[in-house]
């Protein structure tokens, strides 16, 4: 090798050196969040949104289906997923959690219930149990009214029905998105027709439809616990190391079953209201509850975090 090619290469590798070092692998003022189509989710996810952003991030909510949502944290794609229901998503979430691509990370929302329901006339009449949706097939004309494709509940029940669990075979799954199901569901309750569909607390669904949630959910469904849900906040492997600042605040950020109680049936009384809206408005009247978030958060140059998101939120509530 001659002596000019020795010079050259060298001083390639120090060039290539000093840009590597100066170009972060990951813009790491840039946060997605990653969202499902569900209200409670979606209220978490924009609230997160504008918290980072009331910080100095550039931070987004990407819409996307569960399996898609998993896949897009796996690899690097998004950074946090506020909406895992265990153990109803443990089929689609085990495996990357296992795999270690995806951290399971903190609870947000103990207490919350994700299983099949009926209007309460239904569970008066004898419809009170999974045992018992078979004995009625003739009045639900043999459906179990689901939301959007792949998500972990129409799994759930698909596979009920391909294993005849309950009797359930001859039934067929209708797969919806959530708010043209639960017009259905209130539309049917309102009017004394007979419906199987999937319900979750919170959700204003519990005041809008008198409804009745079912009994006799197993391991292999939605739990053994009659449906009662932990929801679990999710990360992307890195996020820790990457931006120890911004995981302190998913790990900081909670959500009780009462607070998403009140925003939603606040949306409900104004059905003007955006999902944004109603989550920084409770926030205005509740401080407490991102003074706990940003407790030891800074923003982006620092400066402490509480201030910063008031300032931000006083502009935008």
């Amino acid at each position: 090798m001659s002596s000019g090619f020795r010079r050259f290469a060298v001083a390639f590798l120090v060039i290539a050196t000093i840009f590597c070092s100066t170009v972060p692998a990951r813009a790491t003022d840039k946060i997605t969040v990653a969202s499902v189509s569900w209200t409670g989710v979606t209220i978490k996810s924009e609230v997160a949104v504008a918290v980072l952003k009331g910080l100095g991030y550039k931070a987004e909510n990407k819409v996307f289906s569960v399996p898609i949502t998993y896949s897009a944290l796996a690899n690097g794609d998004a950074d946090v997923f506020f909406g895992n229901w265990m153990p109803s998503m443990a089929t689609i979430a085990n495996k990357f959690f296992a795999g270690g691509k995806v951290i399971k990370y903190v609870a947000n929302m103990p207490g919350a219930k994700y299983t099949l329901a009926v209007p309460t006339f239904c569970a008066q009449a004898g419809l009170k149990d999974f045992s018992d949706i078979a004995k009625f097939g003739d009045k639900l004309d043999w459906k179990i009214y689901g939301i959007e494709p792949g998500n972990d509940g129409n799994q759930i029940i698909q596979g009920m029905i391909d294993k005849n669990m309950f009797g359930l075979g001859k039934f067929k799954l209708v797969s919806s998105s959530e708010v043209a199901m639960l017009s259905q569901a209130q539309a049917y309750a309102a009017n004394d027709k007979w419906i199987v569909f999937l319900g979750w607390a919170p959700h204003s669904m519990n005041e809008r439809i008198d409804m009745t949630y079912l009994t006799g959910s197993t391991e292999a469904t939605f739990g053994a616990n009659d449906g009662t849900a932990t929801v679990w906040t999710n990360i992307r492997k890195g996020l820790e190391q990457d931006n120890p600042n911004v995981a302190k605040l998913f790990k900081n950020m909670t959500f009780p079953v009462s607070m998403m109680n009140q925003i939603m049936i606040s949306m409900h009384k104004d059905s003007s209201m955006r999902l944004d809206k109603a989550g920084l408005l409770w926030l205005k009247a509740h401080p407490g509850m991102y003074e706990k978030w940003l407790n030891g958060v800074t923003t982006t140059d620092g400066k402490p975090g509480a201030p910063a998101f008031k300032a931000y939120l006083d502009s935008k509530a």
